[in-house]
Order: C-alpha cells, then structure tokens, then sequence
C-alpha cells in the first residue's frame, strides 16, 4: 500500500516531503514546488477537483493538459478532471480530451458506469481512482461492491480513503492531513517546532505499513524477559499469559 502525502502548502512542507511520495495537485501547484520535485520519491498528479468543488470554480482543461504533459516522464500516473457533483458524462468528455490520464469513479455516479471506466482504464494505463463524496465514513458497503467488479491488473487509487486501507484491493492513497496533524501535535507538544512535528508526521508514513500489532510487556522496555509474556503464533493469533501492564506498539 503506497501512501501519497497531499500537495504541500509551504516550503517547510515541501522540504519534509523529500525521499517521500507526494501528491501534487494542479489545483493548489506553486512555482516554487517545482525546485523541491527532484526531491520526492514518487510523484502523483491530481487535477485538484475537490478543490475546485469546494471554491465553486472549474479547471481549465488546456492549462491542466499542458500541466499534465510536463510530468509524463515522471508522476506514477496522472489522473483526469472529474466532476464529482455527479455529472457522470461530463467527467466522460474530460477523460476523453486528454488520453493520458486515468479515469475515477465517485460514489455520485451511476453503479454501471463503472464497467465503462473500467474498460478506460485498461486501455490506458491500468489506473482507476475510487472516491467517495464526504462524509467518507459509513460507506464501506459501496466500496466493496465497487472494489469487487474491479480487474486485479488495475491499480486502484482510493481519493483520501485512509480510513479503508484495510480494503486490500485499494494499492494506493492520498493523504490530506499530514501537515494538518503536524498542527494539532504542535499544539499538544508546544516545545517542538512546526518543523519537529512534520518531521513526526512523516515518520509515521514512512513506517504506517511496517506497524505488526502485536502487545508486549512494557517489562521488555527494560530488557526484563518472560516465558510466560504474550507471544503470536503461526497464525497470527494471540497466546500466552496476559500480564499487568502491557502496553500496544501501536498505541
């Protein structure tokens, strides 16, 4: 599972995203991020459509063409101007006029327009974006029924869908809240810097997908050891005796 970080808003948060993947949307793209793009590890281009949606605007379709065509060479995959207001054709007409991206299909739009952009995307390059109209939380029923008509080869990317990456046929998402949570432990931990706490939220990124929930004693901590502590067996079940004071890796 590829995690893709939002487009950062300054150059501190550019600056931590090195070594990263990095969303890059059209929508919100600065001038200066363009010093900072030889530095991100894998690069996704996103027409900026929520956005869009959220300033009541649309994209110009020539500028993102012209945009798009600069990171051919570079981005993963560079995804097509949706209209997730629902309006399912013209979406269509967008995805048609530039042929080099890839193709989403929202919760808003008809069920069977699916089978449509499935069949878009494989004969592009094998990219299909899911998103859900927020609030995202509660639709994980339509998201399987999505999931399930969609090809294993197509790379399925879920637009913010974090909270679904449980859903083992999404390969990669977005996240917005990266730099947004830098914030909140900024103001928890008001000794570290802005800067400390980006440094923070992208470790965790960097390690979210080597996490193996398993509890420990926290006498371990201390170099204590047990037979009796909490051990995982081939199955991954838990077993052992539970002692006083486990803590979770993942707490």
């Amino acid at each position: 599972m590829r995690v893709y970080l939002a487009s950062p808003n300054t150059q501190q948060q550019a600056e931590h995203c090195a070594g990263m993947s990095v969303l890059l949307s059209f929508a919100l793209f600065k001038p200066w991020v363009w010093q900072y793009q030889p530095t991100f590890d894998r690069v996704l281009v996103d027409c900026g459509a929520f956005t869009v949606y959220q300033g009541g605007r649309e994209i110009d379709r020539s500028a993102y063409r012209e945009f798009g065509a600069l990171w051919l060479d570079h981005a993963d995959a560079i995804a097509g101007i949706d209209d997730i207001q629902g309006d399912f054709r013209k979406s269509m007409a967008n995805y048609q006029a530039i042929p080099f991206t890839f193709p989403t299909w929202h919760d808003t739009d008809p069920p069977e327009a699916l089978d449509e952009l499935i069949a878009m995307a494989q004969e592009r390059n094998r990219w299909l974006g899911i998103g859900l109209l927020p609030p995202r939380h509660g639709k994980e029923r339509i998201l399987r029924a999505a999931l399930d008509r969609i090809p294993d080869d197509i790379h399925v990317h879920g637009w913010a869908l974090r909270a679904y990456t449980h859903l083992r046929r999404i390969d990669s998402v977005d996240s917005t809240n990266w730099w947004r949570d830098a914030m909140k432990v900024r103001q928890k931990l008001n000794w570290l810097t802005y800067g400390e706490c980006l440094g923070l939220m992208v470790k965790k990124y960097q390690r979210w997908g080597r996490v193996i929930h398993v509890e420990i004693s926290q006498n371990i901590l201390f170099g204590e050891t047990d037979e009796s502590e909490t051990r995982v067996d081939d199955q991954g079940e838990m077993s052992g005796k539970r002692r006083e004071g486990q803590i979770s890796l993942c707490s």
